[in-house]
């Protein structure tokens, strides 16, 4: 990514000056320190900032409860009971995926589980979940709970996928040779699209035709990619994914999740699955002496009438998605990150490395630094200055510039800043 690219302040100005969405920097709320010096924020993968559209969404919401009370759920601006239709398109444009197969609810550990009731039925043979050696504690956690319900212990039943000795990211053969050696006794595969510690982006095609091909199913977590990168999971042939909506999609702490069921079962009705009203056709959903009638797709997932309030906080930042689109945001992205990636290879220091892959086509947003000898006091020098990253035990600094708000400048202050620390 270094063909053409030059340090200096100007340079990164100038790429600024020819960015197409550095005007989208302006409708989001950036902190600021307490002299109103804007921070250098670049934990979008924790945490997106909020779109300055929000407060009005909500507000919006909050007006048509004060004035309507419960007629609000027909006679809203934005009526209540469909309010999560109004999420969908714009959400499977940016997951890839059709209408009919994406839906907005719950929060990703939950959407996780009711998922496995359909995509996890182990035999006594066929089992196994293979996951990745370092995936995201609440995916292990989740898996192994899965296995005890269902009678089995998780130290046999849960397969790691692991980098080889020396190496920090997967290798695909490595699966696939798991696959050729213990596919008869796996019964799913629950992969993160994007791993939260390397921001390795795994090929998902890839993976679901090795799982395919063994009889397993394929689920994703995309918590660190949706927003992210396109993942293009109706293509992908992917059985389910799962993903939050407050990292890259802004939507707000502790926000609703998505998922995502592909449409070769969207009319199976025979899928074991946990019901609830708001997954019964909802033609008939007010008649309540109805027996169960399940919604085909996604929406047949539902379980609960939708939280208005965290709902209107989503759409305010899916409408800016929907404006700007993810060839545009992909398009920076990986501008951003390769100028991000190129200046950290310009400091002379071992004292850290990249090791998120350097194939634009192989990560997202977000470069992980490891810090040789880590102690901790690397991040929060950065972290004094009012440089927002994150840290992730044992060793590693997790830098995300967010196309929709940061800039090249941002990119520029901050390595400046790591300069000096280092």
């Amino acid at each position: 990514m270094s063909l053409g690219l030059k340090t200096g302040v100007a340079y990164a100005k100038e790429l600024d000056e020819n960015d197409e969405l550095s005007c989208y920097r302006d409708q989001f709320h950036i902190p600021k320190d307490g002299n109103g010096k804007n921070w250098i924020y670049m934990c979008g993968n924790s945490l997106g900032l909020q779109p300055k559209t929000t407060e009005s969404y909500i507000q919006q919401e909050l007006k048509d409860w004060a004035n309507l009370g419960v007629e609000g759920h027909f006679e809203a601006k934005n009526p209540w009971m469909p309010y999560h239709e109004f999420l969908t398109d714009a959400m499977a444009k940016i997951v890839g995926a059709k209408p009919l197969e994406v839906v907005i609810m719950n929060t990703l550990t939950t959407n996780l589980h009711l998922l496995m009731v359909s995509f996890y039925q182990p035999t006594s043979t066929k089992y196994k979940i293979v996951i990745e050696s370092d995936a995201f504690p609440s995916d292990r956690y989740a898996v192994e709970s899965q296995l005890h319900f269902h009678g089995f212990d998780h130290k046999n039943g849960v397969i790691e996928w692991k980098p080889r000795k020396g190496e920090e990211l997967l290798r695909i053969e490595d699966l696939e040779a798991i696959l050729d050696q213990q596919g008869d006794e796996i019964a799913l595969l629950l992969i993160g699209g994007v791993n939260y510690y390397t921001g390795q982006y795994l090929d998902l095609k890839t993976i679901s035709n090795l799982g395919h091909a063994k009889g397993c199913m394929v689920g994703i977590d995309l918590a660190h990619g949706v927003g992210n990168i396109q993942p293009e999971l109706h293509e992908s042939g992917v059985d389910f994914a799962v993903w939050c909506t407050y990292k890259y999609l802004n939507s707000g702490p502790g926000s609703l999740g998505g998922l995502f069921v592909h449409e070769k079962h969207a009319y199976n009705n025979d899928l074991k699955r946990f019901s609830g009203w708001w997954s019964h056709n909802k033609k008939t959903r007010f008649n309540m002496r109805q027996e169960f009638d399940v919604m085909p797709g996604a929406e047949g997932y539902q379980l609960s009438n939708p939280p208005i309030l965290s709902m209107a906080a989503i759409k305010a930042s899916l409408d800016i998605f929907e404006e700007v689109g993810m060839n545009a945001l992909r398009k920076k992205s990986v501008a951003l990150t390769g100028y991000l990636e190129y200046l950290i290879g310009q400091i002379d220091t071992d004292r850290i490395k990249i090791i998120t892959p350097s194939n634009p086509n192989e990560r997202g947003c977000q470069l992980s630094i490891q810090v040789k000898n880590a102690d901790k006091s690397l991040h929060q020098q950065l972290t004094d200055k009012h440089i927002i990253t994150d840290w992730r035990e044992p060793d590693v600094i997790r830098f995300a510039p967010v196309p929709l708000y940061n800039s090249f400048e941002d990119v520029y202050k901050m390595i400046e800043i790591l300069k000096k620390a280092l």
